[in-house]
């Protein structure tokens, strides 16, 4: 008896499959597979470029008045004669606690946006058949990039912390959870969300970016075939990299000044990171920031314009096999999970 319902439920799933209707136990199984493969393409990617991941941080927090390195070649030399092979993914257990989650959110967030926003302006047009549009993918990305980032963003806090830190920072840190409730000791709450501001700014584009020029470029690769690169409807592995590595390229060009922002307002008071210059050009008292727009007028003016550029070279050898892996391998891995809905579709 108990067999004869257990195949009539699998059954009536099926149909309602067939039918396009979702019984729960499917769509959270589906659900699920879409968040596995989001925090896998987050995690490969990012271990893949750790390095360079803290490489830049370490640029951007650097003081300007004691250099230790001017490059990344330089700095990447410092570490590994200072630190060894570990200091070079020191940091990166916190980071892929951190970018794990985060990147199951943002992919799941996106595709879930993407069919709201289409839907509504499907309505609004009256068209049943539209599509989205670059500016609509744009929003769509935008707010899958906002919801992730302040998701996680206590674990970014965390993870800056533990990247800098040396035997002269105000704390040490023995690992992520020591690192919280250290800060929500010392510091408070509201320290775990310092910066938050210039990253939800600065995420918009971002985010937005990514995943609209991803995508329109595969469309427009696919539709036109200008190189004679798509068979059976298909990219290749190599052009969605190719697209992917464009997208990181853009994207993260147009809102770097607000990530060096941010982390310099995480970052106050250690490492004797952004100080201010005393008249006789020795370093002072580290800055303290008032908001957003005071950590942009402060650093502009004591460092000059290019230093909201500060570490934007290893950040751009990072991010453009980084964007690339992580969209690649989200749709790789959805392909072997058996997900039949795709970023593209």
């Amino acid at each position: 008896m108990a067999s004869e319902t257990k195949i009539v439920n699998l059954a009536e799933e099926a149909k309602l499959a067939r039918e396009g209707v979702k019984a729960p136990s499917y769509a959270l199984l589906t659900i699920s597979k879409s968040l596995l493969a989001g925090g896998v393409a987050g995690g490969i990617s990012r271990t893949a470029v750790a390095p360079l991941e803290r490489m830049k941080i370490l640029l951007q927090v650097q003081n300007s008045h004691n250099i230790k390195y001017n490059g990344t070649i330089q700095g990447l030399k410092y570490i590994w004669g200072t630190e060894g092979f570990r200091g070079l993914f020191k940091g990166n257990g916190t980071n892929c606690a951190r970018i794990i989650p985060n990147s199951a959110v943002k992919f799941f967030s996106y595709e879930q946006a993407s069919k709201a926003i289409l839907q509504l302006y499907r309505q609004r047009t009256g068209n049943e058949d539209a599509q989205l549009t670059p500016v609509l993918r744009l929003g769509a990305g935008s707010c899958a990039g906002i919801i992730a980032m302040s998701a996680t963003y206590p674990m970014d806090m965390v993870r800056g912390r533990i990247t800098v830190q040396t035997e002269k920072s105000p704390f040490h840190y023995r690992g992520m959870f020591h690192a919280l409730s250290t800060i929500l000791k010392e510091e408070g709450p509201r320290a775990l969300y310092k910066g938050w501001v210039p990253s939800v700014i600065g995420v918009i584009p971002y985010a937005g970016l990514n995943f609209a020029v991803y995508e329109s470029l595969k469309d427009w690769l696919v539709t036109s075939n200008p190189f004679g690169l798509v068979q059976d409807s298909e990219l290749s592995v190599v052009t969605r990299l190719a697209c992917g590595a464009a997208a990181g390229t853009v994207g993260q060009t147009v809102a770097y000044p607000f990530d060096v922002i941010r982390r310099r307002m995480q970052m106050v008071g250690w490492n004797h990171a952004s100080s201010v210059v005393a008249g006789d050009g020795r370093a002072k008292a580290p800055l303290e920031y008032t908001g957003m727009v005071d950590a942009f007028r402060k650093t502009v003016r004591y460092e000059g314009f290019g230093a909201l550029f500060k570490g934007l070279v290893p950040n751009s050898v990072k991010v453009v096999p980084s964007i690339a892996i992580a969209f690649v391998t989200y749709e790789v891995v959805k392909d072997i999970l058996g997900v039949e809905i795709r970023i593209s579709d």
